[in-house]
């Protein structure tokens, strides 16, 4: 009875328009209140955890890092390199599409973020091309969802602070099915662009290529820094969160310079001589594969007892220089300069950005773009740990009932095995993940149903995945589907177009749920074979 008077009070309050997180902390607080032995002391209890969760720590740097990433240089990169990969194929931009969805949900951990960067381009240029605007947009709506799948994934860090599991393992039981889920998306798109003669780009050949993952390489980096730093055993999820974080400012501020006060100044501008430039690339190039190989090397060898740090830098130093002096001594001889021409002009340019960057820092790191982006997300981490704390809360009163108990003796009792119960709770979630926001929903549903899979024998890591792909769902199905209302936005289009442009593609998904919910080792191969399973001791 208690039980259905805690939810009735839930409903009654989402019923009559309360946002989420009021709904949720008001309901308990009313419920401990009236109808409960838990003292209210515990409703401050609860909300001070919320704040000082070691593993939600990580959730306002990820968003930070996903902010600053979120700048349309870095979306513009990614696109171009997806474009030059894959834009050969019929119905190559669309494809196109879904690939820089798939690399900008690695940067950003979020669904809304990877529509805002990458429709905001991909869309305009679909349209340019001849698809309509329904498909481009069914398209991006679809494959932002993958933010929340493809890791870091703000949802899979609260549904291991939910449940006490590893996050480095969610992240790595994320990498398979992102990629699954991408796949299929693409794959339903050239079969719709061979029915429909969706035209195709031409193709740039392997140059194309190469200069594009050139332009998206620092941006991409983070996925390095972020899932190497973690699993070579440098630090923590939380650790790497703010790494990511760091590492963002800097290369939006720059290194890509699409904010602040070096915004549209060029590192080699055009008046510059050729053998400068020869000089200057071929050393810029040294230079980047110096630091990816330092940082790619403390990383894989950072607990070894026979590779110093010494012999990892000179290493990888003597590497660079040889290909410095390669490129240059070519690039030169082919354009008939003087190989210590181009190499003192390098310097030169190099020696005009040194200072450039010397003088702008503190008015970059102070700037107004740098204050304006650090207010967005705070504004966005405040409104999601608000509703996290107050799910927090709600739980806390779930556990005090033992309403999580009671659920998983009656559904033992009555006979669900493990194939019944993952269909209920798929259906539990997809209901849910229509009107709740995917992080204050696992939170509430993550305790109730994780006993229940433990006592069925489910993994609670490929427990973890399914429940994200319902959140993915979730997303693009109205009425409060986040992903819809931003494609909307960024479209211009009605929300129920905008439904009907997500449909086709949303099917797509559902056989891809059913897939990770009865294909577990989609999600535990990797988890499995590189950190091995996940021990519940509780």
């Amino acid at each position: 009875m208690q039980s259905i008077i805690l939810f009735a009070l839930v409903l009654g309050l989402l019923a009559i328009g309360i946002p989420v997180g009021i709904s949720l902390g008001l309901s308990s607080i009313l419920f401990i209140t009236f109808f409960s032995h838990d003292s209210l002391t515990s409703v401050a209890i609860s909300l001070f955890s919320a704040g000082e969760h070691y593993t939600l720590l990580a959730i306002p740097f990820f968003i930070l890092a996903s902010c600053f990433m979120s700048t349309g240089g870095v979306a513009k990169r990614l696109i171009n390199f997806a474009i030059a990969s894959v834009g050969h194929f019929q119905g190559g931009l669309a494809i196109a599409s879904v690939m820089a969805c798939m690399m900008f949900a690695a940067l950003s951990g979020s669904s809304p973020a990877t529509v805002v960067a990458i429709g905001t381009i991909a869309i305009t240029g679909m349209r340019q091309v001849g698809y309509s605007k329904e498909f481009a947009s069914g398209i991006i709506c679809n494959a932002g969802t993958l933010g929340i799948l493809i890791p870091p994934s703000i949802v899979m860090v609260v549904y291991a602070a939910a449940t006490d599991v590893s996050v480095g393992r969610m992240f790595l039981a994320g990498v398979i099915p992102g990629l699954v889920a991408g796949l299929m998306l693409m794959s339903t798109i050239y079969i719709v662009a061979k029915v429909k003669n969706l035209p195709s780009e031409d193709w740039r050949g392997f140059g194309a290529i190469f200069d594009g993952a050139k332009e998206a390489c620092w941006g991409l980096f983070l996925i390095a820094i972020i899932m190497g730093g973690i699993y070579g055993g440098v630090f923590t999820p939380t650790e790497a969160a703010v790494v990511a974080a760091v590492y963002s400012i800097f290369v939006a501020l720059f290194i890509y310079r699409d904010m602040g006060p070096l915004k549209e100044t060029p590192w080699v501008f055009a008046d510059d001589s050729a053998e400068s430039k020869i000089g200057f690339y071929g050393t810029s190039y040294a230079a980047s594969f110096f630091i990816f190989w330092i940082m790619l090397a403390f990383f894989a060898t950072a607990n070894s007892e026979t590779v110093t740090a010494t012999e990892r830098n000179l290493a990888g130093l003597v590497i660079a220089v040889v290909m410095a002096v390669v490129y240059i001594l070519k690039q030169a001889k082919m354009a008939g300069f003087s190989t210590s021409t181009c190499f003192a002009g390098g310097m030169k340019i190099w020696s005009r950005n040194l200072s450039l960057l010397l003088r702008k820092f503190f008015p970059a790191i102070f700037g107004s773009d740098t204050r304006d982006t650090m207010l967005a997300g705070t504004k966005t981490t405040i409104m999601l740990m608000f509703i996290i704390a107050n799910a927090l809360l709600f739980a806390h009163t779930l556990s005090a009932e033992r309403i999580p108990q009671m659920v998983t003796d009656w559904m033992m009792g009555v006979g669900f095995n493990w194939f019944t119960f993952l269909i209920a709770v798929n259906l539990l979630l997809l209901l849910g993940g229509q009107f709740m926001e995917p992080s204050g929903l696992l939170i509430i549903v993550a305790p109730v149903v994780f006993p229940i899979a433990m006592a069925l024998g489910i993994d609670p890591i490929h427990l973890g995945i399914i429940m994200v792909v319902n959140m993915e769902i979730g997303m693009i199905t109205p009425p409060i589907g986040l992903n819809l209302f931003v494609t909307s936005g960024i479209t211009g289009m009605s929300l129920s177009r905008v439904v009907r442009a997500a449909l086709p593609f949303v099917m797509v998904l559902m056989l891809f749920l059913v897939l990770v919910t009865y294909i577990p080792w989609i999600s535990t191969f990797l988890p499995y074979a590189i950190m091995g399973p996940e021990i519940i001791t509780k």
